[in-house]
């Protein structure tokens, strides 16, 4: 079965493994802040991606010494369940992040855990991986983050306009907080920062080619409006030849008119450029012009 769009890009994040401790911890902290669960009682993550949940384990091994207290097997169908609630463990990674588990939690971005780039990077990447996704870009240009948290929410907003350089849009979906970006580029550069240079590019991709399409259809209609003149033009003059013939002037026409009119009627189709090669000697595209209108003119009394 093929990856889509976005398990695409979450597979090739993953696959940059942390080096550091530091930003294993940070890292961590994005997918549990943009997580399932997040409470005093349990720790519970869901997840379909196949690379997140092979990820997992290791990470909260580099990042907390610890082992998750349920998890699934990566061949399980469907949706994969990791879950934490040994109170000893919960404890370790709340005192990590400088939250306590006997007072009341009130969730946030908390920076002296982000205090290096890297660390910035690899938080912002564990958000995606746990609460992201992005649309393909066949269908539409979209990416956002989805937190159940409203401050995690505004601090990540705040985060990635730091670090990206750009702003992300912000809207409430079902309770929960929301941030998104619908510009191609700026989905591209997010996907390449965050590790997904792959699926940056088939972003890139995708809007090349649709700009192809699109000049190409412009083209086109071009193409058939000015089509659809030429076809028009040559019918007016071909009615003025047929008026010209019935009222017995074509022999008194000046030999180059005759010339001229004999061409248009026998070649109905064909271009100015290709009428005026046909005569002799080869006159210029205005000069033809300038032939078929005084027929016309002639037909309708003007000369």
């Amino acid at each position: 079965m093929s990856l889509s769009f976005s398990a695409g890009a979450k597979a090739e994040i993953c696959r940059d493994f942390p080096s550091k401790r530091c930003c294993a911890v940070a890292q961590a902290f994005g997918i549990l802040l943009y997580s399932n669960t997040f409470s005093q009682d349990t720790i519970r993550i869901v997840t379909e991606s196949r690379d997140l949940a092979m990820l997992l384990p290791k990470l909260f091994r580099k990042a907390f010494g610890l082992e998750f207290d349920e998890f699934p097997s990566v061949a399980a169908p469907g949706k994969l369940v990791f879950q934490i609630s040994d109170a000893k463990k919960l404890g370790v990674i709340f005192h990590t992040y400088g939250f306590e588990l006997d007072k009341m939690l009130s969730l946030h971005v908390n920076l002296s855990v982000l205090e290096d780039e890297c660390c910035r990077t690899a938080f912002l990447r564990g958000a995606f991986l746990a609460g992201g996704s992005v649309t393909d870009p066949a269908k539409g240009y979209h990416l956002e983050f989805v937190t159940a948290h409203q401050a995690v929410g505004r601090e990540t907003y705040t985060l990635m306009e730091e670090t990206l350089g750009f702003y992300p849009k912000m809207t409430s979906r079902s309770g929960s907080q929301v941030l998104y970006l619908k510009q191609s580029d700026l989905i591209s550069d997010c996907l390449t920062f965050l590790g997904a240079p792959v699926a940056a590019m088939g972003i890139i991709e995708a809007r090349l080619e649709k700009e192809l399409k699109n000049k190409v259809n412009r083209r086109c209609n071009c193409d058939e409006a000015n089509t659809s003149k030429v076809v028009d033009a040559a019918r007016e003059q071909i009615n003025a030849i047929r008026v010209i013939r019935e009222r017995n002037m074509m022999e008194r026409l000046p030999a180059k008119l005759q010339q001229a009119a004999l061409a248009r009627e026998q070649n109905p189709v064909s271009s100015l450029t290709e009428l005026a090669a046909m005569m002799e000697p080869p006159i210029t595209k205005p000069a033809m012009n300038q032939r078929l209108k005084k027929l016309m003119m002639i037909a309708k009394g003007e000369v």
